[in-house]
């Protein structure tokens, strides 16, 4: 029998993860949907290993969130067969050439993901991005990748097409 791949999944937030505000009538990251997502797929093989390193709208990121997350993905990626980052889709795409800038080679898979519509929604793309990250981690070379919507694009070079709403490789 093959010894479990241990997984680090970061957190960091974005729509996969907001909620409902009853209060405010708005869509908010307050509480961390991720368990509840996790405890429904079947993940034989895998150990997923949580870090809840913040809960923002990517919009709000500061240049520091992305160091940090940057830095984190690296010191995640020495101790584990693969990192998952779950990132919000707006500045996705400047983490992923941050960990590129800061870590070089990556020594395992490091792959974000997120969702255009959050969990909460009957319509939402984040139960596929998820699973999706979380199988491309285990198969891809060493490299930062982003995987959703049924692709994956590694980095450098990947960006956001908001007409279309998904992620394509930058036009040269």
């Amino acid at each position: 029998m093959q010894p479990k791949k241990r997984i680090a999944l970061i957190s960091t937030g974005g729509t996969i993860e907001k909620t409902y505000d009853e209060l405010a009538g708005v869509l908010d990251n307050r509480a961390g949907v991720l368990d509840v997502v996790l405890a429904s797929l079947q993940l034989q093989g895998v150990e997923i290993v949580r870090i809840p390193l913040m809960n923002k709208d990517s919009l709000q990121m500061t240049s520091q969130d992305h160091d940090l997350i940057a830095r984190t993905a690296g010191s995640m990626a020495e101790a584990h067969d693969g990192v998952v980052i779950v990132h919000g889709t707006d500045r996705l795409a400047v983490t992923g050439e941050r960990i590129v800038a800061l870590s070089g080679r990556a020594r395992v898979p490091i792959v974000l993901t997120g969702a255009m519509r959050p969990y909460v929604m009957r319509n939402t793309d984040a139960l596929q991005n998820l699973t999706e990250a979380l199988l491309a981690v285990q198969v891809l070379q060493p490299g930062v990748y982003v995987a959703m919507h049924n692709q994956v694009l590694q980095f450098p070079g990947v960006v956001k097409d908001k007409d279309r709403g998904t992620f394509v490789r930058a036009e040269p």
